[in-house]
């Protein structure tokens, strides 16, 4: 009896450990090259990488172009997992996916000239306890920005975080500038760093190819990133 009251109580614990953990994002950057044509990407992304995902229960995946006319040209993609367990089972998900295999040939077997990036950047974001859950913006909104506030020592960026956790998402939505996502980088580039991405700005004009912040859902979104020391 006394067995199978404590094994009870490990398996309890053990659910609520994993029920509290926080969601990851993944920030994928795509610098294009010049004059080499982007669609296997567009492709790729619009009509095999995010079905695949979708398939996996991973939603509201973001995919954004920075706006202006800076060169390289960049693409973003915002992947949001449930936990670490969602990110780290979802490559080797893709790899047994025979539909995200045929759909993504052309890219993944797609010859140098043919790649429009010589290799992307990937940066795994904490969500912040302040703001545990990303918010999918409304449909309407096309501009947004990314901030990514850098930080000179580890202690600036606890302090930094804190003071967000404290008080700054409250003043966000008092001002009516609601927020899609915020963490802090655990692995990837600019560490020690963190990104809060506000509410869309005011709307642009969209350009380039259709396809979603989720599958099948919306045109390629634009995107102004802005970074900061503190």
């Amino acid at each position: 009896m006394y067995k199978r009251y404590f094994l009870s109580a490990l398996l309890f614990l053990f659910c609520i450990h994993l029920k509290a953990q926080p969601e990851v994002y993944e920030l994928r950057t795509y610098q294009l090259e010049v004059f080499r044509p982007a669609d296997v990407l567009h492709n790729y992304l619009k009509d095999a990488f995010i079905p695949a995902l979708n398939r996996q229960g991973i939603q509201n995946i973001g995919v954004f172009e920075e706006y202006g006319e800076t060169l390289p040209a960049t693409i973003y993609v915002v992947i949001p997992y449930n936990d670490i367990q969602a990110f780290l089972g979802s490559k080797e998900v893709l790899n047994q996916d025979q539909q995200y295999l045929n759909d993504a040939d052309a890219y993944i077997k797609a010859d140098q000239n043919s790649i429009p990036f010589e290799n992307y950047t990937s940066n795994l974001i904490r969500a912040s306890s302040g703001f545990p859950n990303l918010m999918e913006p409304s449909q309407d909104s096309n501009l947004f920005e990314l901030r990514i506030y850098e930080s000179h020592n580890e202690d600036a960026l606890r302090r930094k975080v804190k003071m967000f956790n404290d008080s700054e998402f409250q003043i966000f939505e008092d001002v009516d500038l609601p927020m899609v996502f915020f963490g802090y980088n655990i692995a990837g580039t600019q560490l020690p760093c963190h990104k809060p991405s506000p509410a869309p700005s005011t709307p642009r004009a969209r350009r380039g190819p259709s396809f979603s912040w989720d599958a099948g859902r919306a045109p390629l979104r634009r995107m102004r990133a802005k970074n900061t020391c503190i």
